[in-house]
């Protein structure tokens, strides 16, 4: 069955890409992987992963690579840098960018790759977090030909519960920052839910399952009340920087775009207050903090 299988590759194994690229190995993919700290894939070669030195490589063997990396410009560095992707690719390729990027961007490095090799690109983010990589039920989201995203969905169901394609290059990563718009202003409410209860004297760790299947249960709020109303900020699942860097995306295409987003500005600088006070490293959880400081 194994060498019916396309085989694949993989950038970028952090938080997200460890368990997405676990599940593609359980999944009988033959695998290469980079990592800018090589040391992080060790676990991948001990389940039949081929490590490679530098992101050209990947396009070797790989007709599908894969990309899940911190922001735009260290995209930009791996596929159009020194020992880039853009090096080795070829028609007929695939890159699949799994990352959070500003969608201009998406759209002009997409257009300079497939100019340059041939290569297409499929910008395909997704919501999740670790619980959902390490289950395989993200939801994906996906912009770029129809014909490419239908020739990566049966790699992609590994991944996800849930692919949508969205339109043209760059129309995933506009879903996504609509998504990380409702994720970072949920959390931050439930940061201010959380401290305010307490403040009254209530139960916060009640919170969650007191309005569990109400109107105002979400996924957040089941996951960040409780470790919050704990103060249970490890093991870190996503980061504070991670939420901060989606939010200016967000911002900025609004403003691109003539559109008013009052609210998703007002969370960037709160999200930015709490970054700056040492945190950005952090779990949103730690949000909480800074809502209980708040208090006199």
């Amino acid at each position: 069955m194994t060498a019916t299988l396309p085989a694949l590759a993989f950038a970028g194994i952090g938080l997200m890409g460890l368990p997405m690229t676990r599940r593609l190995l359980a999944a009988g993919y033959p695998l290469s992987v980079w990592n800018r700290s090589p040391d992080k894939c060790a676990p991948l070669l001990a389940q039949g992963a081929h490590q490679v030195e530098s992101p050209s490589e990947l396009c070797r063997d790989a007709s599908v690579v894969m990309l899940c990396l911190a922001n735009t410009e260290v995209v930009r560095e791996v596929v159009f840098g020194p020992g880039g992707i853009v090096e080795a690719a070829r028609p007929g390729q695939l890159l699949v960018d799994f990352s959070s990027l500003e969608p201009a961007a998406t759209r002009a490095m997409a257009a300079e790759l497939e100019a340059r090799t041939g290569m297409r690109w499929v910008d395909a983010p997704v919501s999740g977090g670790t619980p959902g990589a390490e289950a395989g039920t993200l939801a994906i989201m996906a912009g770029g030909r129809d014909e490419d995203v239908e020739r990566v969905r049966p790699i992609l169901a590994h991944l996800g519960q849930r692919l949508t394609r969205m339109g043209a290059v760059g129309a995933g990563q506009v879903t996504k920052v609509c998504n990380q718009m409702i994720v970072a202003c949920n959390a931050l409410v439930i940061a201010e839910v959380v401290a305010l209860a307490e403040r009254s004297g209530v139960d916060a760790r009640l919170i969650a399952p007191a309005l569990a299947g109400g109107f105002a249960d979400s996924k957040p709020l089941q996951i960040l009340a409780p470790q919050m109303a704990a103060s249970q900020f490890e093991p870190i699942k996503w980061h504070v920087r991670t939420l901060l860097k989606d939010l200016d995306t967000a911002v900025k295409l609004a403003r691109e775009e003539g559109a008013a987003t009052p609210m998703s500005g007002l969370a960037a600088q709160l999200m930015r207050l709490h970054g700056s006070q040492g945190n950005l490293e952090h779990d949103p959880a730690t949000l909480v903090d800074m809502l209980r400081e708040q208090c006199p």
